[in-house]
């Protein structure tokens, strides 16, 4: 892998894992654009995923420092609820990861035409969000962090943007978008840390400081700190089916090419 490959792909990883148009979907399609094959270079993978987990926590900095104090008081508050809630939420997407981690990346990787249908779903998806309107001020509670957790373990699909479906869930479920967009991004924290934690005691992780790697961290921090910061914006004004045009779009070219 080129740097400058590494950089486009570190830039579309970090703008995709927030942007609700498939993080893992684009990442297909720019390696067929780019014949790249990242399944020889799992410390470049490894390190664009936590580059974007490190820029989430930049942006959530005040609200992640507030529930560890909290968490760490050692007393049943509401900071040790919502930290529970997130534990929960990563237990779907934990157990596939776990058990079925292989299986889905020998079915689907390479298959445009998944990418494509996939894509054309998280479009139906954001759509959705346009027609939906909060229905209650309650909190997010623990059943509704297993259901939408469990629409981000459908979301390891490619072309399915764990976003879009995390998001448009918490909509679903009458909630505020300005509460569906903060659960939304900080429950992927856990997942993704575990997934590289996991990654990298399974496998012969070496030489993981090349040039590449570094220029690719770099950019999927940059790109993901913008794009978080722009999605809240964006889910507090409603506008996510603006997505919706650019994921049909992308979808259908998708399966023209597969």
């Amino acid at each position: 892998m080129t740097i400058f490959q590494a950089i486009i792909i570190g830039i579309i990883q970090g703008l995709t894992e927030f942007l609700p148009v498939s993080s893992s979907g684009h990442i297909e399609l720019s390696k067929a654009i780019l014949g790249v094959n990242l399944d020889d270079n799992l410390e470049f993978s490894i390190a664009v995923h936590v580059a974007t987990v490190l820029s989430t926590m930049l942006v959530f900095r005040k609200e992640i420092s507030d529930l560890l104090s909290g968490f760490f008081s050692f007393k049943l508050n509401d900071q040790t609820h919502y930290v529970f809630k997130l534990l929960i939420s990563a237990i779907p997407v934990g157990v596939i990861g776990v058990l079925f981690k292989d299986q889905i990346e020998s079915l689907f990787e390479g298959n445009l035409t998944v990418v494509g249908a996939m894509l054309l779903v998280t479009a139906m998806l954001l759509v959705l969000t346009r027609l939906i309107r909060p229905k209650t001020t309650k909190p997010i509670g623990y059943i509704d962090s297993i259901i939408i957790g469990l629409a981000q373990a459908v979301a390891v699909m490619p072309g399915l943007s764990r976003s879009g479906a995390t998001i448009s869930t918490g909509l679903l479920l009458g909630k505020n978008r300005d509460e569906v967009a903060r659960f939304s991004f900080l429950m992927v924290i856990i997942p993704v840390l575990g997934a590289a934690f996991l990654d990298i005691i399974k496998d012969d992780i070496s030489n993981v400081l090349t040039t590449p790697v570094i220029a690719g961290f770099i950019a999927a921090f940059i790109s993901g700190f913008l794009a978080c910061s722009f999605m809240l914006r964006i889910v507090r004004k409603g506008n996510l089916y603006w997505f919706a045009i650019y994921c049909a779009i992308i979808g259908i070219v998708a399966l023209i090419f597969a």
